[in-house]
């Protein structure tokens, strides 16, 4: 013992160990020491992070007890609570599972079935033999769109159908009355479908639409699968097939694209659309490219319900991507007729309204392409040229079209497009440099500002068709600028030499009407051309003057090409209801005075004007007689020899016969007493009533604006009355 701790005594030592106490041996420790340990720990943890530790494993105990359980238990309050969120019933016949494995959440349901809003032409909205996805959780809580990783859909049938005021619709869940929002899918990255059926129904855009997926192991080892897709179905009235592919990525090959395949057939109308997708049903990003071609390309747009002019036969392609809510295409070019076009669209649906946007540009657009813009049928007018744009309505012709605005298209969409022009191939009309500026909004449609160059001149114009009433309202201001005479009359006669004349117009009417016949038939304003200072040679001024004095000295002296010097015009129209009256038709030369009579009708197109030339000189040889303009705007014709004509060569031959052979020819005299015209409210464009001669006084020769054509303007009593409903029998 003489090794013991002299301070210790009481201590024995370890038998193993006699240097040692028995008092510092280990002891066994049991699982109280530990918890012990374990909750002085906790408490030394902050308040903080012990609330974060109890989360995490709340949180990892549920992710647990779903693991374990494969959240079956999750069934009924599923069926209840996505029902109420739906204001649907939701039924779940078969295995329901509802866990995260492990991050992803796993949501598998056999025999489900989402029930149709009460008004849809089928009961469920949504059923499927077995639905199996993984969605990715954050996307329930952030973004506007869910992620799907995988979707396994079998024997799956959705029905996708619009109310027939075009207000509801079938996925647009909650209260059955709430507007129907656009169908806005989840992204889905791949897929794998098998007996899966869709039905799309709209009647208000006539379209129905049947498509049927299937998914089938891809010849590419890139690619996992391939989802097949075809159906049929009918655009208004018309019917269409779609077929095409979706290749999903092997899971294998990292950075992986799904490649789009699809075309659609209507008739002879094709849209091909190839390239590649980020996802599945993931468009944003996308790169593909687009072709399509038929027989007119407002049959394409009918789809979209998008109303745009008839054409002829077209072939366009174009890069085709999306970004955020915007379809752009871009690269577009193409040809529709004869004539190419050029440039970019966009389509979006801001405020779930349709908008068009597009910058285009044709170099080169052929005259007979340009028809079915004002109405005409493009497919006859390239069987017939010209005259195709001529048809016969109650035995006349008329070549206003009748082809109606549809109305109800325009309603659809709203629209802002620009298109130039730097060409118009036509022989015999020089225009050139077209600019365009469309907007449509809410139906008004507004082509502000058309400007194009004609001859050496500019036209601008301010169109409103106000389609928000019915019938439609629609407006005319046409402006042509100074032109060169000589240029834009050149091929009707007009010497370009020698001519050093201009004119310049403007158009104001407006009309009620769904056609141009129809609009134009019921207007009311005025169209004035106005002819400055300058000269003018053609052969059939000289005629049409009747001076035959005038006409034989200048054959004889060799000044045939001598240019009539023009002092002031004006041919101006007032128009009544879709009847135009001469208000006044002057022009003032340095030898005559010319002044027209009479008018035209938009209603039935027909003509019946008298053109009459006084002279400032004595002559001999002057028929003073009108020159009649007769016919229709498609077959005009012109009356040289008039009553008046006949009744002073009758007068000749009785004075012949009476007296001398040189006695005839006084009846051919005129005396020269026409009265020059003040130029000043000549090219100011006023109506009769607002003319003066040089000196100052009215003119009394000039008419009263009306259609009347004898030497008052108004003809007697009876003549008056009438001559406001008929006018020669053609108004």
């Amino acid at each position: 013992m003489a090794d013991a701790d002299p301070l210790r005594p009481d201590m024995p030592a370890s038998p193993d160990r006699p240097d040692r106490p028995t008092s510092e041996m280990p002891r066994p420790r049991g699982t109280g020491h530990y918890v012990q340990r374990a909750r002085g720990g906790w408490r030394r943890l902050p308040l903080p992070v012990r609330i974060l530790l109890w989360i995490v494993g709340i949180l990892f105990a549920l992710w647990l007890m779903l693991f374990i359980t494969k959240g079956r238990f999750l069934k009924h309050p599923f069926e209840r609570m996505l029902g109420n969120r739906l204001e649907r019933p939701v039924r779940v016949g078969g295995d329901f599972q509802l866990y995260f494995d492990p991050i992803t959440i796993k949501f598998r349901a056999e025999h489900m079935a989402v029930a149709n809003t009460p008004w849809a032409s089928r009961p469920a909205f949504f059923r499927a033999d077995l639905i199996d996805s993984r969605i990715a959780p954050l996307s329930l809580l952030f973004g506007d769109k869910y992620k799907v990783r995988w979707l396994e859909l079998r024997n799956a049938a959705a029905d996708l159908e619009w109310s027939r005021d075009g207000r509801s619709n079938t996925w647009t869940f909650g209260d059955p009355g709430r507007k129907g929002e656009p169908l806005n899918l989840p992204l889905i990255r791949r897929a794998l479908l098998a007996g899966t059926t869709l039905r799309y129904r709209d009647p208000r855009m006539q379209l129905d639409a049947d498509i049927g997926f299937e998914t089938v192991k891809a010849q590419d080892t890139r690619f996992a699968s391939d989802v097949r897709f075809s159906g049929t179905g009918t655009m208004r009235g018309r019917p269409f097939r779609l077929r095409g592919g979706l290749l999903s990525p092997n899971q294998t090959v990292t950075g992986g694209r799904n490649r789009l395949a699809l075309r659609a057939e209507a008739g002879a109308t094709v849209l091909e659309v190839s390239g590649t997708l980020p996802g599945a049903t993931e468009i944003e990003g996308a790169d593909l490219r687009l072709l399509t071609h038929g027989p007119n390309l407002a049959r394409l747009f009918d789809f979209l319900g998008v109303a745009i002019p008839e054409t002829r036969a077209y072939r366009f392609t174009s890069a085709l991507t999306k970004a955020g809510e915007e379809w752009r295409f871009t690269h577009l070019k193409g040809r529709f007729g004869d004539s190419d076009l050029a440039g970019r669209m966009t389509v979006s649906l801001p405020d779930d309204r349709l908008l068009l946007k597009a910058d285009l540009a044709t170099q080169s657009l052929d005259i007979v392409d340009v028809g079915p813009f004002i109405g005409y049928d493009p497919q006859r007018l390239e069987r017939q040229g010209k005259a195709g744009a001529i048809q016969t309505v109650g035995g006349t012709p008329r070549v206003l079209p009748d082809a109606p605005l549809r109305v109800e298209a325009l309603r659809n969409f709203d629209a802002r497009v620009r298109y130039d022009v730097r060409r118009v191939r036509a022989d015999n009309l020089p225009v050139s440099n077209i600019g365009l500026t469309l907007s449509l909004d809410r139906s008004l449609l507004r082509l502000s500002p058309l400007t194009f160059d004609m001859s050496g001149g500019h036209v601008s114009s301010d169109i409103s068709i106000n389609a928000r009433t019915e019938p439609v309202r629609t407006s005319y201001d046409i402006r042509l600028s100074p032109t060169p005479m000589g240029k834009l009359l050149s091929r009707w006669g007009v010497e370009e030499s020698g001519t050093t004349g201009t004119i310049k117009a403007r158009v104001q009417m407006t009309g009620l009407g769904n056609t141009l016949h129809d609009s134009l038939s019921t207007s009311n304003g005025r169209i004035a051309v106005i002819l400055p200072a300058g000269s003018m040679w053609a052969r059939n001024v000289q005629l049409a003057e009747l001076d035959i004095g005038t006409f034989i000295t200048k054959m004889f002296q060799k000044k045939l090409k001598d240019p009539v010097e023009i002092n002031c015009g004006l041919i101006a129209f007032t128009v009544r209801n879709g009847v135009a009256a001469a208000d006044p038709i002057i022009i003032d030369t340095r030898k005559n005075v010319m002044l027209g009579r009479g008018g035209f009708s938009f209603r039935n197109e027909s003509l019946d004007l008298a053109f009459r030339a006084d002279g400032k000189k004595f002559s001999l040889f002057s028929g003073q007689s009108p020159v009649g303009i007769t016919g229709y705007f498609a077959r005009p014709g012109i009356d040289v020899i008039s009553p008046e004509l006949v009744a002073r060569g009758g007068a000749a031959a009785a004075l012949g016969i009476a007296a001398t052979p040189l006695a005839s020819v006084l009846a051919f005299v005129d005396v020269g007493d026409a009265k020059s015209a003040a130029c000043g409210p000549v090219l100011a464009g006023a109506t009769a009533a607002a003319q003066r001669t040089k000196g100052g006084k009215p003119r009394d020769d000039v008419g009263r604006g009306t259609t009347a054509k004898d030497e008052a303007g108004k003809g007697n009593a009876r003549g008056n009355k009438s001559q406001k409903k008929k006018f020669l029998g053609i108004f």
